[in-house]
Order: structure tokens, then sequence, then C-alpha cells
């Protein structure tokens, strides 16, 4: 009976396991439902028939797994010559040429190496993508499709299932976005700004819907910024932003000013850690300095620095009160430990396969990996 468990059956499954007391079989619909927790949101009337501490259980389960390092190769938004280009149909996803493409890679602790997680499909866009996490789900917004004079900016948004290992769409944006920013918060994604934009939208999974929500000050429009969330706040600087710092209050709809930074150099990310922001400041001759913003305070102060010689774009991703900073060469790490904040000596190699940008960011991925 279990392994006939369908989005359609579950909850009749559950009730007949609980009715029975049939662990066993109660065990596997809890995990079914984790395993696609983004489809039982949707699905008012599985979701909700569940009570308060199921939700939260099936929500548990999903990072059941190990939180792992993963990077995703993403085409270089300038690139030109041999870029990716489809003319496949955007749905179902390709499963074809799998050589061919971008890939995921995880960093194994038990083999202190890097391991293929996935090919990323075709038909997800790569080039001057949005990305982040949510739900233990990867989120991939936007982008450039084709290249060339054939390019053309796209609004599908994939996700991907580590639980399953299944790419799948869900609803497009308004409006089609590259070098936008990915967002999550509070349960929703932010897809902030691209080129020549201010528009902001938000995405509910519950509705499966993009909304518009108050776009960025005139004067604002993000390309190459850096976005992060930081105690119930969305924060956004960097790129054509150059040094400063906006807020976005949910409660008013509205963005605010908030101190500016004294750097004046380009910036490659910025991430946030308890009530702190972390913005990374490149110079190519002389190497990284870090800042940090107390968003309770509303205070700036440079707080680290790294002098290496073309180090190259890097992008960052947070775990285990560590930033890891990470470029095509090299993965540096970054503590943030309170008043110690430091690069830690050494680093280790990115995925020697990988040819793009590497994005990372955190996954729990299953036991097997």
């Amino acid at each position: 009976m279990s392994e006939q468990i369908t989005m359609e059956n579950c909850c009749e499954y559950l009730c007949t396991a609980k009715t029975q007391t049939l662990g066993e079989l109660e065990a596997k619909v809890y995990r079914f439902l984790s395993d696609n927790f983004l489809r039982v949101l949707r699905e008012s009337s599985v979701y909700g028939r569940l009570t308060g501490a199921e939700r939260e259980l099936i929500l548990s389960l999903r990072m059941r797994g190990k939180e792992s390092l993963i990077v995703a190769e993403i085409s270089d938004v300038f690139e030109r010559v041999g870029s990716r280009e489809s003319s496949r149909p955007e749905s179902p996803l390709s499963t074809a040429s799998l050589d061919e493409r971008c890939g995921m890679y995880y960093y194994s602790s038990d083999y202190k190496d890097w391991k293929i997680l996935t090919k990323i499909p075709e038909e997800v866009n790569t080039k001057g993508c949005g990305i982040c996490t949510m739900y233990n789900y990867l989120f991939v917004a936007g982008g450039i499709k084709g290249h060339g004079d054939a390019s053309r900016v796209s609004d599908k948004v994939f996700c991907y299932n580590p639980m399953t290992d299944t790419w799948s769409e869900i609803r497009s944006l308004h409006q089609p976005r590259a070098q936008l920013k990915l967002v999550s918060m509070d349960g929703y994604l932010y897809a902030i700004g691209g080129e020549c934009l201010f528009t902001v939208e938000r995405y509910d999974p519950r509705m499966d819907r993009w909304s518009p929500v108050a776009p960025l000050p005139k004067g604002a429009f993000a390309v190459a910024h850096e976005a992060t969330t930081c105690n119930g706040d969305l924060y956004v600087s960097g790129g054509s932003l150059f040094y400063r710092l906006l807020k976005y209050d949910l409660k008013r709809d509205e963005w605010q000013e908030c101190p500016y930074n004294n750097s004046r150099k380009k910036s490659a990310d910025m991430l946030a850690y308890k009530n702190f922001i972390f913005r990374f400041d490149v110079n190519r001759e002389q190497g990284v300095n870090v800042f940090k913003y107390n968003a309770v305070l509303k205070m700036w102060q440079q707080c680290a620095s790294l002098q290496q010689a073309n180090l190259g774009a890097f992008k960052c991703a947070l775990m285990d009160s560590c930033i890891f900073c990470v470029t095509r060469s090299q993965l540096l790490q970054f503590s943030v430990e309170e008043g110690k904040e430091h690069f830690v000596n050494g680093s280790f190699k990115a995925p020697l396969e990988a040819r793009g940008v590497l994005h990372p960011f955190t996954l729990h991925l299953p036991n097997n990996k």
C-alpha cells in the first residue's frame, strides 16, 4: 500500500494509518508529504487537512539530511561565445545531453572532495539568473535565453528538489528579468530589480502566484546588486546602487534608506548573520575588504580584509557560522564569530570540472549523498 501513495490518496492513507495504528505506513506518508512539500503547499485539500503539528513535522523532515555546501555552475552574463542555447520546448525538462550542461556540485566531507549532485536542464536559464533556497528547494528565476542577437530575457522560474532529485517549473514571473536578485524571506520569494528595472515582485508558494510589491526608489534600479535578509527585513546594496543600503519594510510595503557604507569599491556579495550584514567589497589590486552593518544600531564598520591580488569575482554562502567565498579556482572561509571576524588560513579548490561562474548555497541532502 505504501508504494502507491500519491497526492490524491495520501490523506486517506494517513487517516487509515492513524486509525489502525500503522506506524510504518504513517511515517511513509509523512515522508511522502515532506519530499513533495511544495506540491503539498499548493494543494489546499491536502495541506488544509493537516494539523499545525503535522505541518511542522513534514517541514522538519525536509531538513533530515546533512546540511551541505553546494555550488551551481552559472553561465557568465557577459559571455557571447560558447554560451548554451536551446530550441527545445520549455517542458517537460530535458534529460538529454547531460554531459553538455552546467552542473551542481556538493562538498563531501567523507571524501574531502567535490561530487556531482545533478546536471542543470537546458531549459533552466543560468546566464544572469537569480538563485536562492527556500524550504530546502533551490529556485532559479529569470536570466537570459540564447546568446548574441538571438538572446532574450526570460520570465521562467524553476526549482530543484534534492529529496527527489527532480527539477520542475513553477509560475513565471510577471516581468522577464536578467541580473535580478532572488531572495527568500518568511516563506516567500522576492525577485528584486534586474537590468533597467525598479520593480520587485513576491511569490506565494501557497497560491503559486507572483504579486508586485513596492518598487525600488527612483534612481536606484539594481543591476549586479546584492540582497540579503536580516531580522525579518530585506536589504539591497551594491551594483548600480554602489555604497547605498536599502531596507524593505514589509508592514509598510516601502523601501527605506539606511546609513551609507563608506566604501566606494565594487561589492562582490552580501550576507547576514544574526544582527549583522556582511558586505564584501573587492579591489582588483589589493584584495577584499569586509564591512559589517549592525542592523540594530544602524552602524557600519570595517571588520576584516584579505590581501590577495586578482582574486576575481566570487559569491558567498553561510554555513555553520562561516561564510564560504567561492571563486572559479578556490574557496575561502570567513569566520563570523562576533568581534573576531577573520579569514581562515588556507583554502581548498572549487570543483575542477566547473567552467562557469560558481554560485554557492546550502541544502540538506539525503543521507545517501
